[in-house]
């Protein structure tokens, strides 16, 4: 059975009459489901009967229904409701803004709007650049997708793309105090694409792509960053980059490897895959292989043509010329990296890499292997899930990333600042206190974002795209 998550927890409310062996039959029958009890909460007691909220963690929609189904079938009990809890917490979605000051006198009104707002309207006529400082401007990033590429979901159109935009919203806001607004448009065409983010970019400080389908994205990031006067970033590609590379870094100290020696495998050609293959060769990995569907990627394939990712791969990745299926490459191999499909890698795969072999695996919901496949075949073994040990999460790097850009009002976002944010992600963890299972910091350590913020400020300000000095270190309590 898959395992339990939060992502399809259940509140089931009961009710039935307050008997001694009543909640035992309950307990009892969604253990034998294989349920989880979350929590047991007394709703109300009234005329003899006594009303529960059960919240129960499942492995996923179907399991949560049987669990259900069971519990109608005990005598005496009336299941009254059932929550979907994921979908509780959508409803209505899950951001708003709010004024930063009251308006509650004329005076108020007076200075926020007419006829006080015109004398600042004028001020940034003259001086546009003042439009950071007196406006939402100098903390706003907007987080634009055109559902093309939502999470394992695929082309969904950007209406289901908003709920992911919102949550990264609420991402930026809780771990770097960062206000984004999610914008999700009605095409998938390139150039109106760029066009439509060029035309809201005044309002913001930096753009955040998102959930944008490879190759387009590469080419919409890429002629953006030279249009506009503000930082964008493809989380996709560099967030997940800069997180294996942290989370790398790391791996390295605990098996004593250094970076320039080690053969690197990708498997997954996308956005995401040519991103952590361009940031490790910039951080000195000279071996790196990348897989796709059809094998190993070099210069003999005849099926490239002009998709560019490949084209560049094939230049810049597999010196060596290797060939072949997934399962001929990875020997002897010693940094295994999944940004692909579940169920890819075979622990015999593992176990024909190099010794103290790296595996991230983090093809999402369901990892390329999972660590107990792996088994001791891997020295490290990490994922994108919560419920195993080391995460890759994107959120690691984000939030603090945008704080340290919107500190120093950068213009764009260099290799150099991504390096800067990887070592400062990976230095969170003392080297005395690295482990098999303890090489990237918690989501909810919450210094992550304030170091992240720090070096990659500095880092901005050191390669001459900040346009003003960092004026108070960044704290989240």
């Amino acid at each position: 059975m898959s395992q339990h998550s939060p992502s399809y927890a259940i509140t089931v409310r009961l009710r039935y009459r307050d008997e001694a062996g009543l909640l035992g039959r309950i307990t009892t029958a969604i253990g034998e489901e294989h349920g989880f009890i979350g929590a047991v909460d007394i709703v109300g007691v009234s005329q003899g009967q006594i009303s529960r909220d059960i919240t129960i963690n499942a492995s996923d929609v179907e399991h949560g229904q049987r669990i259900v189904e069971r519990l109608k079938q005990i005598d005496g009990i009336e299941v009254v409701n059932v929550s979907d809890r994921v979908f509780l917490m959508h409803l209505g979605g899950k951001i708003e803004v709010n004024p930063k000051a009251p308006i509650k006198t004329r005076d108020d009104l007076s200075m926020a709007y007419t006829p006080g707002v015109a004398r600042v309207c004028k001020a940034i006529h003259e001086d546009p650049e003042s439009s950071f400082s007196l406006t939402i401007r100098k903390n706003t990033v907007a987080v634009v997708s055109d559902g093309s590429a939502v999470l394992g979901l695929g082309n969904i159109g950007p209406r289901a793309a908003m709920p992911v935009m919102e949550g990264k919203a609420m991402l930026f806001k809780e771990f770097g105090g960062v206000d984004a607004f999610p914008i999700c448009l009605e095409t998938q065409d390139t150039e109106e694409i760029i066009e439509t983010v060029a035309r809201i970019a005044p309002s913001f400080g930096g753009i955040n792509l998102e959930d944008i389908s490879a190759p387009r994205c590469l080419e919409i990031e890429e002629r953006l960053e030279s249009m506009l006067e503000i930082p964008v970033f493809h989380d996709d590609q560099h967030g997940t980059a800069i997180v294996v590379l942290a989370g790398l870094k790391n791996s390295l100290q605990i098996v004593g490897k250094q970076m320039d020696q080690i053969r690197v495998l990708i498997n997954g050609s996308g956005a995401a895959g040519t991103a952590i293959a361009k940031l490790l060769i910039h951080s000195g990995v000279k071996n790196v292989v990348v897989c796709d569907s059809r094998g190993a990627i070099n210069r003999s394939r005849d099926d490239i043509g002009d998709n560019a990712i490949k084209v560049w791969l094939s230049e810049n990745t597999n010196h060596e010329g290797a060939s072949g299926p997934l399962a001929d490459v990875i020997h002897g191999h010693d940094v295994f990296i999944g940004v692909s499909i579940a169920g890819v890698l075979k622990p015999e795969d593992v176990a024909n890499m190099a010794d103290d072999a790296i595996v991230f695996a983090l093809a999402n919901p369901d990892p390329e292997i999972t660590p107990t496949d792996a088994g001791s075949h891997a020295r490290i073994m990490a994922t994108g899930r919560s419920d195993f040990p080391n995460q890759i999460n994107n959120v690691l790097c984000f939030p603090g990333l945008f704080r340290g850009v919107l500190d120093v009002r950068a213009s764009r976002i260099n290799t150099e600042m991504k390096i800067a944010a990887a070592d400062a992600i990976a230095a969170v963890i003392e080297p005395e206190n690295l482990t098999e299972y303890y090489i990237i910091p918690s989501v909810f350590d919450r210094r992550v974002a304030g170091e992240v913020a720090s070096a990659v400020a500095e880092t901005a300000l050191a390669t001459g795209t900040a346009r003003r000095k960092r004026k108070m270190a960044f704290q989240v309590v």
